[in-house]
Parts: structure tokens; sequence; C-alpha cells
């Protein structure tokens, strides 16, 4: 299977989409995003790393039917795809790795 190569917005974007227990668009992903992380961020940020997910392999996505709500236009859903699971797997497995490599009170120092 092929490696997960994945910049922190695009974890943090494939985390929120496969945590969806609706179906995952733009709006959702874009305040759960701002939600979960507390920062400030676009629509079109969120819309772009979204096709990106998409173009590698780690969501799939298909329009759904036009609404009144919208005014007619219709809403693109993303899923998480076997790929983008995996790589999600991936990804925790070598933070958790790391995290237990750090020694005993290390963080504390700092302060944190």
């Amino acid at each position: 299977m092929r490696r997960a190569f994945l910049g922190e917005f695009e974890e943090i974007v494939l985390l929120v989409v496969a945590s969806c227990h609706l179906e995952a668009y733009g709006v959702n992903v874009w305040e759960q995003v701002q939600e979960q992380t507390g920062r400030k961020i676009t629509m079109s940020a969120v819309h772009a790393t979204l096709y990106r997910l998409e173009e590698k392999g780690f969501l799939n996505s298909h329009m759904g039917g036009s609404t009144q709500e919208r005014g007619g236009r219709r809403k693109r859903f993303f899923k998480l795809t076997p790929a983008g699971a995996h790589a999600l797997q991936e990804i925790q497995a070598i933070r958790s790795k790391l995290w237990q490599g750090i020694p005993q009170g290390v963080i504390q120092l700092f302060g944190i």
C-alpha cells in the first residue's frame, strides 16, 4: 500500500472527515476544523485540501441533490477511502511511537 505523506493541515482535514457522523461537506468540515483547532481558516483552504486529498486517493466524493435551502445548488460530499483510513492509522502509529520515545519528565521541564 502507498505510504501516506500528509501535511499537518491535510491530516486535520482527513481526521475531521473521518470523524463526521453525517456526510462531510465543505461547510461542516470548515466549521469542525475551526472548532477543534481554534484556528481561523478560509473556506477555500478547506476546499483545496479536500480536493487534494481526493487526488491523493484518501477521500472520494459525490454530488448530492439540489435543495431549496441552498437556492438549488448541490453539495459535494466527501468520504474516507480505505487508503485514507490506512494513512490515518499509519500516522497515529508513528506519532504514538515518537511520543513514547520522549523521556519521562522532558515535557514538564518546559512547564507544559
